[in-house]
């Protein structure tokens, strides 16, 4: 009986290798790694963006002198919609004054800014084009850690560049490249992600867009990171609706956990989280039933390392949507759903005159302060009437709305940095927040 199984076993074998059951070599070699590709790669662009780059004379520049130059930044895109919709970095855009383009089929086209994100590293643009090969965000809230992913991009201007590998982890927080911003909730894969990559798509074997390529870090070996694409898509929409990210506020002013801290507080047990220092009465987070000294261990289903998971989860989901939170209050766990909305009206300008101290007022050249509060951090700086303040967070600020929204920016960081002048010379203070 076993022989005879054996031998239907053989013959069946040499039946489906027949003739008529032959694969050709090619087809053997259409792998799902090959089928994702080519279904992907027509949506993916070459982006190059020129900058005027001012270089001051190192003996006069004093006075103004100094030569210009063009500068040349080479990175990747994704198309996610037919009529020219596109989405890359942040930081393969920023300072361009004129961006180009290229589809697979070689077209190039010139590109608006539609919008842009520093903090999130995801602008968006616009090209004059329709029907165009694209592929919409797909999801990042049911990746499995050592799943397959598959980057493609154009590292070193090498266009459609393939790279393959799993994904290696989840949630990570990693600083940039300058250490001057700390992105949080990152993907992480051994597929390679060169510069030039950035702004790429990293997909799974279905084809689907998981995440946004960044080569963020300089230097990395056999690391690579992604924005998850959830997180994306609500920074599309965003910039797509409004020209940037709207800010969210819960009301609740935060602060990571540390051994320091953990000892000041008495928090015991608790190492990391996120420590709530105060909660505005009436806002989303009072609301909530969140109390000062209250811990937020875990949010979303994730376990909060620092306060920047906590902002991380509440961006990632819908304005005004609750989300899950656990939170440590004393010897008790307690389970509540916190929400963000849009802030009030008024209120970036309110946080810096209760916070930072500071009045201001609209002037030539800037916004004047107007007053300083006794007793403030500004007071303690040395601030005072008349000093200039040209921009905030490292960015040209030139009225009140502008500087309230740098305010509200600094809030999900805990910082307010000012740029301040004070006759011919400019200082940069931090404030914490």
């Amino acid at each position: 009986m076993r022989l005879r199984t054996t031998l239907s076993a053989v013959s069946l074998t040499f039946f489906l290798a027949g003739p008529g059951f032959a694969q050709t070599p090619q087809a053997a070699r259409r792998t799902p790694v090959v089928a994702v590709v080519e279904k992907v790669a027509p949506a993916v662009v070459n982006i190059s963006a020129q900058a005027t780059v001012r270089e001051a004379d190192p003996f006069f520049g004093m006075f103004g002198l100094g030569t210009e130059r063009q500068a040349q930044s080479l990175g990747s895109g994704l198309i996610i919609d037919r009529n020219g919709i596109v989405v890359t970095n942040a930081h393969v855009i920023e300072g361009a004054s004129k961006i180009t383009v290229t589809l697979l089929d070689g077209r190039e086209l010139q590109a608006d800014l539609l919008g842009s994100d520093r903090d999130a590293d995801i602008a968006v643009l616009k090209v004059k084009a329709n029907g165009l090969p694209a592929l919409p965000l797909g999801r990042s809230s049911d990746l499995m850690i050592g799943e397959t992913v598959i980057a493609i991009g154009n590292p070193f201007g090498l266009s459609n560049t393939v790279t393959t590998g799993v994904l290696s982890a989840m949630g990570r927080t990693i600083p940039s490249e300058r250490g001057e911003r700390l992105f949080t909730d990152f993907l992480q894969t051994d597929a390679s992600i060169n510069p030039g990559n950035s702004g790429g798509p990293l997909v799974n074997i279905q084809g689907d867009v998981i995440g946004i390529n960044s080569a963020i870090i300089s230097g990395a070996t056999g690391i690579g990171f992604a924005i998850p694409a959830d997180r994306a898509r609500r920074v599309v929409d965003d910039l797509l609706r409004f020209g940037e990210l709207q800010p969210l506020w819960t009301g609740a002013r935060l602060v990571t956990v540390d051994p320091e801290l953990a000892r000041r507080y008495g928090l015991g047990s608790i190492r990391r989280g996120a420590l709530v220092l105060k909660v505005s009465p009436g806002s989303p987070a009072a609301e909530a039933g969140l109390r000062e000294k209250d811990v937020i261990v875990s949010i979303g289903g994730h376990a909060v390392a620092a306060r920047e998971d906590v902002t991380t989860a509440l961006y990632t989901a819908a304005v005004g949507a609750p989300v899950e939170a656990e939170v440590r209050r004393g010897d008790q766990t307690v389970r509540l759903r916190l929400r963000a909305i849009h802030p009030p009206q008024g209120l970036g300008l309110e946080v810096l005159e209760r916070s930072v101290g500071l009045t201001v007022e609209p002037a030539r050249g800037g916004l004047a302060i107007r007053r300083v509060a006794s007793g403030s951090v500004a007071e303690e700086r040395g601030l005072r009437p008349g000093d200039v303040i040209l921009g905030a967070n490292g960015q040209q600020v030139d009225s009140t709305e502008a500087l309230g929204k740098e305010v509200l920016r600094g809030l999900d960081r805990g910082g307010l940095l000012l740029a301040v002048q004070r006759g011919r010379w400019v200082y940069n203070l931090d404030f914490p927040l």
